[in-house]
């Protein structure tokens, strides 16, 4: 695992709200986590508890209206990315830090070749000449592992399979050498060949390139294969946080320990059932004040309907939002 030295990303406090006709969304809530040099951190959780619009809301990706960040601090490169102007993200986006959206069908503009996609940042953010572009982009495609790429570069989206289109993705998202790449669940609409590759894809670039990546996703299993940290994310909130293996062998909320239950056990019989986590998430159209688990938690008592827990160390690095003592089954006292 990377060292703890001075953070490339700090995030302290975020908070965003949707303003809609029913009423506002409260979809981040006082998120605060960092981001090492050269580290992995996964975040993980079910649809719905806030990942990618935490991380939209990072650096200005997000419509407003109907979106608002409305506190909060993102420290990045000496400054806060939440008090910079428009222009100042634009510049900041693509050339310091990169993104990997979900959909690659979506993300990539149908009408204009892959080359011309791969150059556009490189021409704005490099200064490059349209030569110089055209060369490191026929790079980024070997680099990304897509045969033939000098002719590729002349290519729609659509003449690329799922799995080339998201490796143009990501080719896109590192043409500036990025310090920080965000990956939004990028092999979730893959099959397990193509994520597989996909996987291998992002080690080695990791390894080469020596940058900061923020992977997204559902798959714990993926978590434990690539991360050095894990974010465990509930109701726009982080309910765990801290080293892969630590919280996977020690699992301190009783979300974590319900998400790893749901994962399919290839020792079992075939006519298993699957593990679900019953209940539903939480409506967010109020500030918490009470434990967002508490409806689905077996563990729950009055506290957590009073309140809504702060986040505690288990061992130092590791912290949990829960007034529940997994370590004794009791709540605890503090």
């Amino acid at each position: 695992m990377p060292g703890n030295g001075q953070a490339v990303l700090q995030v302290q406090g975020l908070k965003t709200v949707f303003s809609t006709r029913a009423g506002d969304i409260h979809a981040v809530n006082s998120v605060s986590f960092s981001l090492q040099p050269g580290e992995l951190l996964g975040v993980v959780g079910e649809s719905g508890s806030g990942k990618s619009v935490t991380m939209m809301s990072l650096i200005g990706l997000l419509p407003s209206p109907p979106a608002e960040v409305q506190a909060g601090s993102v420290q990045f490169g000496g400054a806060d990315l939440l008090k910079l102007g428009k222009k100042a993200l634009q510049a900041l986006r693509g050339r310091d830090i990169g993104f990997v959206f979900q959909d690659p069908m979506t993300s990539l503009n149908p009408v204009f070749t892959v080359g011309f996609q791969i150059m556009e940042p490189l021409r704005k953010h490099m200064g490059m000449n349209k030569a110089a572009a055209r060369k490191r982009a026929v790079e980024l495609l070997e680099l990304v592992g897509i045969p033939d790429a000098e002719r590729r570069l002349r290519d729609f989206p659509h003449q690329f399979s799922g799995g080339m289109r998201q490796r143009v993705m990501i080719a896109i998202a590192l043409a500036c050498d990025p310090k920080v790449l965000i990956a939004d669940e990028p092999t979730t609409a893959l099959d397990v060949t193509i994520q597989a590759q996909i996987l291998e894809l992002v080690k080695e670039l990791r390894q080469k390139l020596g940058m900061s990546i923020i992977w997204i996703t559902h798959d714990l299993g993926v978590i434990a294969g690539i991360a050095d940290r894990v974010m465990v994310m509930y109701g726009g909130q982080v309910v765990e946080y801290g080293p892969v293996r630590e919280v996977f062998a020690n699992p301190a909320h009783p979300y974590t320990r319900a998400l790893m239950t749901t994962v399919p056990s290839v020792r079992g019989e075939r006519a298993e059932k699957l593990n679900v986590i019953e209940g539903q998430p939480p409506m967010l159209s109020q500030h918490p004040t009470a434990c967002p688990f508490r409806a689905r938690c077996p563990h729950a008592f009055d506290r957590c309907a009073r309140e809504n827990p702060a986040r505690r160390t288990v061992v130092e690095g590791h912290d949990t939002a829960c007034f529940w003592d997994h370590r004794t089954g009791e709540p605890h006292n503090d």
